[in-house]
C-alpha cells in the first residue's frame, strides 16, 4: 500500500467530475487500499479518489474511534436524503487547517458497490451521513468551501496559496 499525495485546494483537479468505475478488479482494489493508507496516515475520516488525482467514483470512509470500521463506496448514489438538515463544522484533507459550518441532511441512504463489487445499501445518520455527503461532493468536483460565502472562500484560497508558496521555498 502506498501513501498517495493529496491535492490541496484550490488545485483545479479537485473540480474534475469523477467517472463511474466500470469493473471492480484488482486495479480498483489497489486504489482502495492506497486510499485507506493515505486517509489513515493523514488522520482523516473520509477520502474521495478525486482528492488523490484519481477521477473515478471511489470513496473510503472510517468514522470509528478505533479506526477499524472501513467502508468502501464504489459508484455511490444517494437514493434518499432527510429533509431535516443541520449545520456542522467540516474540515477536509484537501483544505488543511480550515473548518467551517456546512448545512447537510442529517440522514441519507446510499446505494454503492463494496470492495468486492457487491451491491449494498447503507442507511447513515449523524457523522457518517455528513461524511458520505462531503465525499460524494468531491466526486462531483465540489469542495466544501464552495458552500461558504465568496469572501470566506477567497480568504481561504489566499491563505492556502500563501502556505503552498512558503512550503515550496522551504
Amino acid at each position: 500500500m502506498a501513501i498517495l499525495p493529496i491535492l490541496c485546494y484550490p488545485d483545479p483537479r479537485l473540480h474534475k467530475v469523477a467517472q463511474p468505475v466500470t469493473a471492480v478488479d484488482e486495479r480498483v482494489r489497489a486504489i482502495v487500499d492506497d486510499m485507506f493508507a493515505t486517509m489513515y496516515d493523514a488522520h482523516g475520516i473520509g477520502l474521495a479518489a478525486t482528492q488523490v488525482d484519481v477521477h473515478e467514483r471511489i470513496v473510503v470512509i472510517d468514522v470509528s474511534e478505533e479506526r477499524d470500521t472501513p467502508l468502501v463506496l464504489i459508484n455511490p448514489e444517494i437514493t434518499w436524503a432527510s429533509a431535516e438538515k443541520q449545520v456542522g463544522d467540516e474540515g477536509c484533507l484537501s483544505v488543511p487547517g480550515i473548518y467551517d459550518g456546512v448545512e447537510r441532511s442529517t440522514a441519507v441512504h446510499v446505494r454503492a458497490l463494496d470492495r468486492d463489487g457487491q451491491p449494498r445499501v447503507i442507511e447513515a445518520e449523524g457523522l457518517l451521513a455528513v461524511c458520505i455527503q462531503h465525499e460524494m461532493d468531491h466526486l462531483l468536483g465540489k469542495v466544501f468551501v464552495e458552500y461558504l460565502s465568496p469572501l470566506k472562500r477567497n480568504r481561504i484560497k489566499t491563505k492556502l496559496l500563501k502556505q503552498q508558496k512558503q512550503a515550496e521555498r522551504a
